[in-house]
């Protein structure tokens, strides 16, 4: 498979490597993960380069001059496809996506399973770091694939809207209280992040007709928009990609979450 043709959530044995030329593999496992070993060519991005916070507010989205030197750094240009992966299920390597869809940069991937799926099929791995050449990408921020609360607060009520709130449910019904507030987003429907992925086969993706059969039982259907939030938009920048693989075409995430919604004592919550 050639990477014009890698589809949005790419299984590990589908991925030819060396990667083909065009490529860039982003490797965000945990640091200590990556120098004991990561995929061949891949380039180490940390986490926390992805996010800006403004505290008590967590996960907003960094300005386009600072993300311009964060994806200059792991030497990322315009014509290339980005395949992401990390450790943890996928959050982390989500969160770059989304943070690409927000640039308008359409190719991407996300390695199903990540760094588990692929080290659980014996495929290659090297523990040479890989030292980017740096480019000069431009970053310029767009407003299609992310909600703010103004946003959101516009659209609640409306039929054709959809909130998704990816934290457990504990937090959903304000029992486990991780901002001023607990509860959530008005008609938010609760989908833990963690329900999209089978523990019995290394977190990768459950099968597409079962996860699009999930979604439409809560009212999360392709005739909506949809905005995916969590607590800092880490765990629904999966839920954003998982979505998005179902063909939900109008899409958000809410950069901030619930840390920015559940602290602000105007906004209002059920619980």
């Amino acid at each position: 498979m050639n990477a014009a043709s890698y589809p949005l959530i790419l299984e590990p044995r589908e991925f030819s490597l060396p990667a083909a030329e065009g490529v860039l593999v982003v490797d965000l496992c945990k640091p200590e993960t990556y120098a004991e070993a990561h995929l061949p060519g891949a380039v180490h991005l940390d986490y926390a380069a992805l996010t800006l916070s403004r505290p008590p507010v967590g996960g907003l989205l960094p300005g386009d001059t600072e993300l311009s030197r964060v994806l200059s750094a792991i030497g990322l240009t315009p014509d290339k496809h980005v395949v992401a992966y990390d450790d943890e299920g996928g959050g982390k390597a989500s969160r770059l996506l989304w943070t690409l869809d927000v640039l308008g940069h359409s190719r991407i991937s996300l390695l199903d399973g990540g760094y588990r799926a692929w080290t659980e099929a014996a495929l290659p791995l090297e523990r040479e770091p890989v030292i980017a050449a740096v480019s000069e990408y431009r970053a310029i921020s767009g407003e299609d694939a992310r909600a703010d609360r103004d946003y959101i607060l516009g659209r609640l009520g409306s039929p054709d809207f959809a909130l998704v709130d990816a934290r457990t449910p504990e937090e959903y019904s304000g029992k486990n209280r991780r901002a001023e507030r607990g509860g959530h987003i008005p008609g938010a429907v609760n989908f833990n992040w963690v329900n999209a992925m089978d523990p019995e086969r290394e977190m990768r993706l459950k099968p597409r007709d079962e996860l699009a059969e999930n979604f439409a039982a809560l009212g999360v259907t392709q005739d909506k928009e949809v905005v995916a939030y969590c607590h800092t938009h880490h765990r629904s920048s999966h839920t954003y990609i998982v979505l998005k693989s179902l063909g939900i075409e109008r899409l958000r995430g809410y950069p901030g979450s619930w840390s920015d919604w559940g602290n602000d004592p105007s906004s209002p919550i059920e619980v």
